[in-house]
């Protein structure tokens, strides 16, 4: 901060973070300590490369102006980003109830009795501000990470780990199946032994009671075994 007897102005650096193609701004503040109306005037060593919005105004008493100054989009970086552009800004007082449009050349003009106020600025070039990084959010206490297998972000040895586990987990599903078949086939073959058993018995008590002739009931029962045994073959 500067401080005089008509204003303080803050800060006394202007600072732009500098980028190649782009404008970037930059902040004064003037605050009038006096009791006065105060007229300012903002200059600088290079205007068409700095627009200076308002570059002439009136701080009330006891107030404060914000200035803004704007450096043009620049092509090429300056070396060892250092600049050489200054700023210098004049302050009168001024009579009360004055506009900025009121405000003329000759006021700050140094003559005997008449007090011009000066502050001089200086210009820094900043590297521009670095863009954040993603940050990986943490997981929920007692909640477990969800992990998505991408191939495109997998390394070898990752691709290999997921292709194992991939290839067991079916590996595991294809035995579970064929022990289920294997089970089913033993119990329809065990079902159809006993079913034959009892048809052997019923046609040996057929031919005893019947002196060898073969009952219609034996028949057909042998007909739906049959269509039994195709069914659970087939299955």
């Amino acid at each position: 901060m500067s401080t005089g007897d008509l204003l303080n102005v803050e800060p006394v650096e202007l600072k732009f973070p500098f980028e190649l193609k782009k404008q970037i701004s930059c902040s004064l503040q003037l605050s009038n300590k006096t009791e006065n109306h105060v007229a300012f005037k903002v200059k600088t060593t290079n205007p068409k490369k700095y627009c200076v919005r308002p570059n002439t105004g009136v701080v009330l008493p006891r107030s404060t102006c914000d200035v803004i100054v704007t450096m043009q989009a620049q092509k090429e970086a300056p070396p060892d980003m250092q600049c050489k552009d200054k700023f210098l800004l004049q302050s009168v007082v001024a009579s009360t109830g004055i506009a900025p449009k009121d405000i003329t050349p000759e006021m700050f003009s140094k003559m005997p009795g008449h007090v011009v106020e000066e502050c001089k600025l200086k210009v820094l070039y900043l590297p521009p501000p670095q863009r954040p990084s993603p940050v990986l959010e943490e997981p929920d206490e007692g909640v477990s990470p969800k992990v998505s297998f991408d191939s495109g972000n997998l390394n070898g040895s990752e691709v290999t780990r997921q292709y194992v586990v991939d290839s067991d987990d079916k590996s595991s599903e294809a035995r579970s199946l064929i022990s289920k078949l294997t089970d089913e086939k033993n119990a329809a073959i065990q079902q159809t032994n006993k079913i034959r058993q009892e048809i052997e018995l019923l046609m040996r008590s057929a031919n005893k009671s019947q002196g060898g002739g073969v009952s219609i009931i034996i028949v057909i029962a042998i007909g739906l075994i049959g269509l039994l045994l195709g069914y659970l073959l087939k299955n």
